[in-house]
């Protein structure tokens, strides 16, 4: 079996700890504990990562957040991984700091990123994981709280945030998407 594992996030120094960059951030440390490197690649940065007789095709695209779809596609595309072997993990505001939310298939919830891959993929039916990273801004302050630094709290409860999403990307190839929503949502 094959998954494409895709972590979203924006390309750039500047970018490397904001909480847009969650899906990177699960990623690298996955392969970080896994002792895999990403590869500069077509659309974006990739690792194989094998667990338990799957191959994980780990993808940091370079397309930035909101053009990830064409990413994703290529991927889906070149790999021969079936739309529901594809596990997004992103950054959403609607949830408190380290909440995890699994789902099988839904909409967009305004995050630019998952419109693009629906749009670029013309289905919504595939897995994702939404990382809660707050909604702690002024009105019209949205963009600078997605791009901006984590803060020292954050910080602190992220490293265990983030094994509980490795967690889940190992139960997702193992176990499925229903087993798995099961187990790591509300958590």
């Amino acid at each position: 079996m094959k998954y494409l594992i895709a972590g979203l996030g924006n390309y750039g120094e500047e970018y490397a700890s904001t909480r847009h960059n969650i899906g990177f951030m699960v990623l690298d440390a996955l392969a970080g504990a896994s002792n895999i490197s990403f590869q500069d690649r077509r659309y974006g940065f990739v690792a194989e990562y094998r667990y338990r007789a799957r191959t994980c095709v780990l993808l940091k695209p370079s397309t930035y957040v909101n053009l990830s779809g064409r990413a994703v596609n290529y991927w889906l595309q070149k790999e021969k991984i079936m739309p529901e072997n594809l596990f997004v993990i992103v950054d959403d505001l609607a949830l408190p700091f380290g909440t995890i939310r699994i789902r099988s298939k839904g909409g967009d919830g305004g995050h630019n990123g998952l419109q693009n891959i629906n749009q670029v993929l013309g289905r919504q039916d595939y897995p994702r994981l939404r990382f809660g990273i707050g909604g702690e801004f002024r009105r019209g302050g949205q963009v600078d709280y997605v791009l901006g630094e984590l803060s020292r709290e954050e910080k602190l409860i992220l490293p265990g945030r983030i094994d509980k999403v490795i967690e889940a990307i190992q139960s997702f190839v193992t176990l499925g998407i229903g087993r798995t929503m099961n187990l790591y949502n509300n958590k």
